[in-house]
């Protein structure tokens, strides 16, 4: 944000940062960010940045949910429209639909769009938690391939694992080594934002079985995954993207600028990992 308008230009620049650091994927307003506050122009505005940007570079996979599931589809479809390669879909917040509607919701943005839809559960944030079996119903629609779990439990992967094949991407940074271990096949990741290459090199460690490297940078990475949770995200790792220059420090209400408390924390992590500032 700058001026409490979407920054095009630092967007821009957050795009070929990753591509040159070797990221899998991007994830334009998704939770990691400030998807919540933005008007419907405004996430056009993003979604279409980005994908404009990337310009096939990279697979972009556009947050598209909402509590409302016409206006789900309705950003599904604009994220088809303008090439996204996949949507993101969150739980429906705050009306704490039954699994009956959980199914039903995410049944009808498949129904609208010909999309790869990945699936978000995380209960801590929507006050709904989407049940293995729902999960496994909703995994025999052909365009739902995958699911970013963050409920905190590795059980509850196994769980989903058992039930049905849909990929599992974490979505604690704290919890990849332990999912990627059980079966899942990466992370959507907030330190990423941050660390790109990083977190590409753990991914990739616990791909290969790489055993001892994945642990040994989990070990070193873990400050951060732990710290960039000392206020609300994403106040952190906004005030971490900020400090190495990629975008300003603008953030839209109710969240508020990192404390100078978290500020210094995390720029003293920054150096402890080599991260230019």
């Amino acid at each position: 944000m700058k001026n409490d308008e979407v920054d095009v230009a630092a967007l821009e620049r957050l795009v070929e940062f990753h591509i040159e650091s070797g990221t899998h994927g991007l994830v334009p307003c998704g939770t990691t960010g400030e998807s919540a506050t933005l008007t419907e122009a405004e996430h056009e505005l993003v979604i279409g940045t980005v994908v404009e940007k990337a310009a096939g570079r990279i697979p972009v996979l556009a947050g598209a949910g909402s509590n409302s599931t016409h206006e789900a589809v309705a950003y599904t479809k604009f994220a088809e429209k303008v090439g996204a390669d996949g949507v993101l879909h969150i739980t429906p917040y705050y009306n704490k639909p039954t699994q009956e509607g959980l199914y039903q919701h995410f049944a009808a943005i498949a129904e609208a769009s010909s999309l790869p839809i990945v699936l978000y559960n995380v209960p801590g944030r929507t006050a709904i938690d989407m049940v293995p079996d729902t999960v496994a119903r909703l995994a025999e629609i052909p365009t739902v391939i995958g699911i970013k779990e963050a409920t905190g439990s590795v059980d509850r992967s196994v769980e989903i694992l058992r039930a049905c094949d849909l990929e599992i991407l974490s979505g604690d940074d704290s919890l990849t080594l332990a999912l990627m271990a059980v079966g899942a096949r990466g992370v959507i990741s907030v330190a990423a934002n941050i660390v790109p290459k990083l977190i590409v090199d753990l991914v990739g460690y616990c791909s290969s079985g790489d055993t001892d490297a994945a642990r040994d940078l989990h070990l070193r990475l873990y400050p951060l995954f732990s710290k960039l949770f000392l206020e609300t995200n994403p106040i952190p790792v906004k005030a971490a993207v900020a400090t190495m220059g990629l975008c300003g420090p603008g953030i839209r209400l109710p969240m508020t600028p990192a404390t100078e408390e978290t500020n210094s924390v995390l720029a003293r992590l920054l150096r402890e990992l080599e991260v230019n500032v």
